[in-house]
């Protein structure tokens, strides 16, 4: 089955028409506020179904920003927010957005086995495709945790079925990143077969690997900012992926206490967010990350 779907995929691929803006991959990681890496140490797992959900308030508040400027993106799920609001999945669907994987319980890959991150994987898309009735090839490791020491993770997706990844940050991290990997989409080459990987946005400034417009990245940067460093990234002929949480667009969630610089990281900028991506949406080109990947590799048939 996995091989059919690359083959449609690729018969997809044509000739480009007459020359247009790239087009960018809006990305969107769908879990809650407690849910983030840089609250596991104040907050455990047992622990998240005492918090009151806000995800489904604030991912329709986001579809709704989509649906009005015409774009569809990638919602990577989390298994444990799927298996409680299996209706906002089908909602998301029917939209018609793409669904990606981003784990059950948004632990960091590389603490976690082999044997561990493959069971967490076939949880969260056993549940997504009943849930959805259709296969799940996309994939984002939580906190973009695959690293030099969790490459083996390709291996499992590869095995699996995954067609097309999204966690390599190639850039300098205290949590993440594999600083010099190719900045533009590519194919990964491992043991069992190959994997796209489509790397979150790095833009080249004064040549230090800059994240640019994911994230913190986005509330914290000048949007003057960030929209320079994404056109430099499509100046030089490359899409980026564009990623935000649907409780980046919740400036009234409860405040939890991580630490002063945790605690920057989630909540300044939040009041922002929703605003930016309207200015975003109006000044790029967006849609998900396979329809953006299918694009480029239209204009560079060398790469297949």
């Amino acid at each position: 089955m996995t091989t059919n779907l690359r083959l449609r995929w690729e018969k997809q691929l044509t000739a480009p028409a007459a020359p247009r803006p790239l087009l960018n991959a809006l990305t969107i990681d769908v879990e809650d506020y407690y849910h983030v890496s840089g609250f596991d140490h104040c907050v455990s797992r047992r622990q998240w179904d005492h918090f009151p959900s806000r995800v489904s308030d604030s991912t329709l508040r986001v579809l709704d920003r989509l649906a009005e400027a015409g774009v569809r993106g990638t919602f990577f799920i989390l298994g444990w927010v799927a298996e409680r609001c299996p209706s906002l999945i089908r909602a998301i669907r029917a939209a018609g957005h793409e669904i990606g994987c981003h784990s059950y319980a948004h632990q960091l890959i590389y603490e976690q086995t082999p044997k561990t991150f493959l069971a967490d994987l076939r949880q969260v898309r056993l549940i997504l495709e009943d849930i959805l009735g259709e296969r799940v090839v996309v994939y984002r490791a939580p906190s973009f945790s695959i690293v030099e020491r969790s490459l083996w993770a390709l291996d499992i997706l590869i095995d699996e079925g995954f067609l097309f990844d999204s966690s390599i940050y190639p850039t300098y991290h205290d949590r993440y990143g594999i600083a010099g990997t190719p900045l533009h989409p590519h194919c990964i080459e491992r043991a069992g077969g190959s994997i796209w990987e489509f790397p979150p946005p790095v833009w080249r400034f004064f040549r230090y690997p800059l994240p640019i417009g994911g994230g913190g990245y986005f509330r914290l940067y000048p949007y003057g900012l960030t929209r320079r460093g994404l056109q430099a990234i499509n100046a030089a002929g490359r899409p980026f992926a564009v990623y935000l949480h649907p409780w980046e667009f919740d400036p009234d969630q409860p405040r939890l206490h991580p630490g002063m610089i945790r605690a920057i990281r989630h909540y300044v900028g939040l009041r922002r967010t929703e605003r930016r991506l309207v200015q975003l949406l109006k000044d790029f080109r967006f849609g998900t990350l396979t329809e953006a990947l299918g694009e480029w590799l239209n204009s560079r048939p060398e790469l297949l």
